[in-house]
């Protein structure tokens, strides 16, 4: 190992570390060439990791769940607990999507693969992916209880040694609806890792290395110290934040505090209500995972994730509470109160640097579609649907852009043909986005019609419907979200049954505005005129512009 580490240069360590994200990406790529549902195919709804020997994150793909990079690893040490790494062999696949080993709740799969080289383990791979079905109630926030939500798999072996087990295989197809997708998706995940072996026991024999020891500590020690570097440019204090967020029967708070001292910090959720009886709760694994996540935007952004970057950061939060679930809670739609832990973080911090701060964003929108295509078979898939991003100073927020997370939306056509429903109307929803010297990204709506000839069953997991995204600085909120049914309003945690003709509307958030209204050149606003973002009247209202454009 010492020999190894002597070799390694500044320059050297750049080229392997861009060679170690560019295969990440690349088994991002066979992961998605070879899945069978569009969650993974068209909205990237999955995360490929790379660790060492000795479980330290190395490189994420690209093109990945970012929170991801919390969870990944803590999920190979609850995998290497159950085999340990002297009990692994050439071949072995090992699995779960427990939410408490994992990413939070049971629709993600969690597949690792052990590399060897000449007998002795020198990386892992991990490919994450969310799944069409894992059986219960269908991916939403409906469940009761962890019970209520699908198949539990402990950590096991889908592959020993090269061979499979076909009684997993079995007990998932039996348990699913989409059964060929469920499947064909677990094993896309395999294959990816299987490509994943193949690329880097190559990167090995390249530049002449025996393992990965040497170079993964050198990415994690870079990443920490640019991180601790932009932690200590922050002043030391405490930061507080409480904010309100849609319930169960009634609204739910979240709080955190945020201590930093020197190159450190930590964040801690006291204060936060409990855990609800609806499936919106939030383990600690995605909480925390979501903290880091974060943090590294307004730290260390432009460097690939990997483990040291998290190393500065402690995360706490009292058991039982809403970000801290415990079994039997259930966890299904835990995005809809996890992904309120960035813009908790961001508000705690605004006092400390503003200008890093982005305004709230309208977030991404879920709704599962479930039932029969026209042509006999069964569907199961998620429609993904964003509202608008948050501004930042200088900058307006995207329209219907998510964030904290990043999936894409399908493709109408491809949407369309999946599921034999019909995109009536898809459009930009002017006013939407929150006023400010910076504005906030536009929000959408919407419309999907039933044309399967069958019942459909849509599972709602929408936020923002009560509490708008706030603006920063002197910004205004953007718009709130809303589902309709056949136009009347429902509740967004709720599943309804589409009958054929009936339609469905997403109406969705608009971003939040950054700093003083009266900041905003006129030329923005006259180019925001012209594209139809905000109508004259706003303009007159909001920005004082006088015109008869």
């Amino acid at each position: 190992m010492t020999e190894t580490r002597q070799t390694l240069d500044a320059v050297g360590i750049g080229i392997m570390w861009d060679r170690l994200v560019a295969i990440s990406d690349e088994i991002v790529s066979t992961l998605v060439r070879t899945s069978f549902s569009t969650i993974v195919s068209e909205s990237y709804d999955l995360t490929v990791a790379l660790m060492d020997a000795d479980g330290q994150l190395m490189a994420q793909g690209t093109y990945s769940v970012p929170v991801f990079m919390g969870t990944a690893p803590a999920t190979l040490q609850h995998m290497l607990a159950r085999f340990p790494p002297g009990s692994l062999t050439p071949g072995d696949v090992v699995i779960t999507n427990d939410p408490w080993l994992g990413t939070g709740h049971t629709f993600d799969i969690n597949v690792m693969r052990p590399i060897f080289r000449d007998d002795r383990i020198v990386a892992y791979v991990i490919s994450i992916t969310h799944l069409p079905d894992i059986g219960g109630l269908g991916f939403g926030a409906a469940a009761r209880e962890i019970y209520h939500e699908g198949l539990r798999l402990p950590v096991c072996k889908l592959f020993e040694g090269g061979r499979r087990n076909d009684f997993i295989i079995e007990l998932v197809r039996n348990n699913v609806r989409a059964a060929d997708q469920v499947i064909g998706d677990l094993l896309a995940n395999v294959t990816a890792t299987k490509a994943g072996e193949a690329m880097l026991l190559a990167f090995l024999a390249d530049y002449g290395l025996s393992d990965f020891a040497a170079l993964s500590h050198e990415i994690r020690a870079r990443s920490e110290a640019a991180t601790r570097q932009r932690i200590g440019q922050m002043p030391d204090g405490a930061y507080r934040n409480e904010i309100q967020i849609e319930g169960v029967d009634g609204p739910l708070t979240l709080a955190c505090r945020i201590d930093i001292a020197g190159d450190a910090m930590t964040v801690d959720f006291a204060g936060t209500d409990a855990c609800v009886r609806r499936g919106i709760n939030v383990p600690f694994c995605y909480t925390r995972a979501m903290v880091l996540y974060s943090i590294k935007c307004l730290t260390v952004p432009e460097l690939p994730n990997n483990g040291g970057s998290v190393v500065p950061i402690t995360v706490t939060a009292p058991t039982g509470c809403l970000l801290d679930a415990q079994p039997p809670a259930a966890t299904g739609a835990r995005h809809m109160i996890g992904h309120f832990v960035s813009p908790l973080v961001f508000g705690a911090l605004a006092r400390a640097v503003p200008e890093r701060i982005q305004a709230d964003c309208g977030m991404m929108d879920l709704m599962t579609f479930q039932g029969r295509h026209r042509d006999g078979y069964d569907v199961s898939t998620i429609y993904f649907a964003s509202g608008g991003f948050g501004a930042l100073a200088g900058l307006d927020g995207a329209e219907t852009t998510p964030g904290p997370s990043n999936m894409a939306v399908v493709p109408v056509e491809v949407w369309e043909t999946l599921t034999s429903t019909t995109v009536e109307r898809k459009l930009l929803l002017p006013d939407s986005g929150g006023i400010g010297a910076a504005r906030g990204g536009l929000g959408q709506e919407v419309v999907i019609r039933n044309d399967s000839k069958h019942l459909l069953t849509v599972f709602c997991m929408a936020n923002r419907t009560e509490f708008p995204p706030l603006g920063l600085l002197g910004g205004g909120p953007g718009r709130l979200r809303e589902h309709r049914l056949n136009d009347l309003t429902v509740d967004p945690k709720g599943h309804y049954e589409l009958r054929p003709g009936d339609r469905i509307a997403l109406i969705e958030a608009g971003g939040g505005g950054y700093g003083d209204p009266a900041g905003r050149p006129r030329e923005a606003v006259l180019a925001d005129l012209a594209e139809g973002f905000i109508t004259p009247e706003a303009a007159a209202r909001d920005y004082g512009f006088d015109t008869d454009y």
